[in-house]
């Protein structure tokens, strides 16, 4: 069960492409040589992400060679491509860097702290460190005016300042600021504080909306900045021939020096839409829902028409940005999410017991209710295949914890416990589903994550739905979107006049902008992609760079944006051609027993997904198990492996 590789993936290039997404609990490690692919998991070690990186690598070095051989992997490698949640966990506990703000006289302070969310974050990321300064002042006024304020906030502890002014002309007015700077505070003095500009990282017209941008990042950029580094500097010292690759919330990756902080920012979920949308495109679906269960909420995603649902202005920890991101709504419901009984019904989160202490039969101390728990006294986990085999699970614990917490309060017995425990999980996720989107004829249900597959049946049953993929690569699908991800930089700048002479100039200086970024990440512009847009009142038109022009309809009064994006395709992933495939039976790899609701037991077959060819068809009820997933298939469902290793399921009329 080890030995995670399969000959499902094609790829022309002969190096490795490792992918790796940092996750909260656990670290997942995906790696395509060839026309192989291994992945493995380990856990996450928030304390010193650096730790929980190398072990990973070793670990699916393990996997590859049959021993730890660090060396061999990265001299082996092409590219690294790595996405963390440091940043997302740094929002959520709001550690960081002490912040200092100056903004102008026209800025209002209230209007930054117009929302909840905003009234909540703004005291823990910058409190009362915030000066205003007149930019209507010149010469010494101007002089001292700045000076005061760098100085005063320096004095009250902050280690960042980030500047915004307003205005069209803010980045006239940041430049000055900016120059001034430099002369009265050299950055080649000990002790100097680094001045963050809003200008300079988003072209966002939203003054306020732009102000909020900085800050984020601003917070985020020290620590992410601090591990980044000495992980890519690291592998340097194994003769890696390419730079450690940061993958970004829009899809694309880059190298450390040349990422935003706040770009990192849900990166994993947006890998994992990444993933589902080649899915959806390969298989023709148009409706694409996905869940992924992870230990305390459970994130639905949508790919309609092969296009990622997302916001122009996405949410930062419920703060709008200025960057677009993912819409991906999360639920409390989670492989971790504890189970009580209020009111005589059973409750499911939205607290979870994380990794630590974890399900109780993790045996850790944990003194909840999980939906482990019930699964693994159902009989559908297997305590010494779990986890691929590494972590051994006590069915006691968990018999003892469901009998104390939901079966005794309802008066039932705890075989009727654990398959309520799995109706509930599944009408609640179900709920969310159904809340997010409407469920057509036409959806295709994804569940991915490791604790995904288990429930995804029971799931499409209480949400009705009757057509659902789980991929073979699910529980590390995140992992697996990262590899499907070219390098890439863009820009965006507002024209001063909207009329073709303006448009001519500004093109001109995005071509310029991101040729020096694939500069830096070592290619020229002409061997790079070329793609452009206009942003016209907040609305997108594609620009053809061989014949650029704006509408007649365009004003003056309108608010034209022109970006451009430079992309180099690496060495990436590719799902096999498609071909037909004879049905078969599957091979069948042992029988499990599984607990009935009144005390009864079945036999099911245990359907190993590494033991399957492509057309491999049959019916439950049945388990399915990965490595690292468990999928019950119950009665009623038809499933089939694809010639990509994939399990589709049919609700058999």
């Amino acid at each position: 069960m080890n030995n995670n590789h399969s000959k499902i993936i094609e790829n022309d290039n002969m190096g490795k492409l490792i992918n790796i997404d940092n996750g909260g609990t656990l670290t997942d490690i995906w790696v395509l040589d060839g026309d192989k692919s291994y992945h493995t998991k380990t856990i996450t070690t928030p304390y010193d992400l650096s730790k929980c990186f190398y072990e990973g690598l070793k670990k699916v070095s393990g996997v590859i060679y049959g021993e730890d051989d660090l060396a061999a992997l990265l001299q082996s490698t092409d590219h690294i491509r790595y996405s963390t949640t440091q940043g997302t966990n740094a929002l959520v506990m709001k550690k960081g860097p002490r912040l200092g703000l100056i903004i102008d006289k026209k800025t209002k302070l209230e209007d930054l702290l117009s929302t909840d969310k905003e009234a909540e974050m703004f005291p823990a990321l910058v409190g009362d460190r915030v000066e205003q300064i007149d930019n209507n002042l010149t010469g010494d006024a101007y002089s001292h005016a700045l000076s005061a304020a760098i100085n005063r906030l320096s004095s009250d502890g902050a280690n960042r300042i980030v500047v915004s002014f307003s205005g069209d002309d803010y980045l006239k007015k940041e430049a000055s600021f900016r120059s001034l700077s430099f002369k009265l505070f050299p950055r080649h003095l000990l002790g100097a504080v680094p001045l963050l500009y809003a200008g300079s990282l988003s072209s966002d017209q939203n003054a306020l909306r732009r102000t909020w941008t900085a800050i984020n990042n601003a917070f985020l950029h020290p620590a992410m900045e601090q591990f980044l580094f000495n992980a890519d500097n690291k592998l340097r010292e194994f003769r890696m021939t390419n730079p450690l690759l940061i993958y970004r919330n829009d899809g694309y990756a880059g190298r450390v020096a040349k990422t935003v902080a706040l770009k990192t920012y849900s990166s994993g979920p947006r890998a994992g839409m990444d993933s589902a949308k080649a899915y959806a495109e390969y298989y023709g679906f148009n409706k694409f829902l996905t869940f992924d269960v992870g230990g305390t909420t459970t994130d639905i995603g949508l790919i309609e028409d092969d296009v990622v649902k997302a916001f122009s202005h996405g949410e930062v920890e419920g703060v709008e940005c200025s960057f677009p991101l993912c819409d991906i709504k999360s639920i409390g419901v989670g492989g971790g999410s504890i189970f009580r009984v209020k009111d005589g019904s059973i409750t499911v989160g939205p607290d979870s017991v994380g990794g630590a202490p974890g399900p109780a039969c993790f045996g850790m101390g944990g003194k909840e209710a999980t939906i482990t728990d019930a699964l693994l006294l159902m009989g559908l986990l297997d305590p010494e295949t779990y986890f691929g085999g590494e972590m051994k699970l006590d069915a006691d614990r968990s018999r003892a914890i469901i009998a104390e917490n939901i079966a005794e309060p309802l008066g039932i017995t705890v075989n009727q416990a654990i398959h309520d425990m799995l109706k509930a999980w599944a009408g609640d996720i179900a709920t969310g589903l159904s809340n997010y989107t409407e469920l057509t004829d036409d959806t295709v249900l994804s569940a991915f994550g490791g604790g995904g597959p288990m429930g995804a049946l029971a799931v499409a049953d209480a949400a009705g739905m009757k057509n659902v993929l789980v991929p073979r690569l699910s529980a590390v699908f995140s992992a697996h979107g990262i590899g499907f991800s070219d390098i890439a930089h863009m820009s965006e700048l507002k024209l001063d006049n909207n009329d073709a002479a303006s448009l001519t100039e500004v093109l001109a200086q995005l071509k310029t902008r991101v040729s020096r970024d694939m500069f830096s990440e070592g290619f020229d512009i002409e061997e790079c992609e070329l793609q452009a847009w206009l942003l016209i009142n907040g609305k997108e038109i594609e620009l053809d760079l061989s014949s650029p022009s704006l509408s007649n309809s365009i004003s003056n009064i309108d608010e034209v944006i022109a970006g451009m994006r430079a992309i180099k395709s690496v060495n990436r992933a590719k799902l096999p051609e498609k071909i037909d495939v004879d049905q078969h039976e599957p091979r069948i790899g042992a029988i499990r027993e599984l607990m009935n609701a009144d005390g009864s037991t079945q036999e099911l077959p245990v359907i190993n997904v590494e033991d399957q060819t492509p057309g491999a068809t049959g019916v439950g009820p049945a388990v399915i198990e990965e490595a690292f997933w468990t999928c019950k298939v119950e009665a009623g469902w038809a499933y089939e492996f694809t010639i990509n290793g994939d399990v589709l399921f049919k609700k058999i009329d």
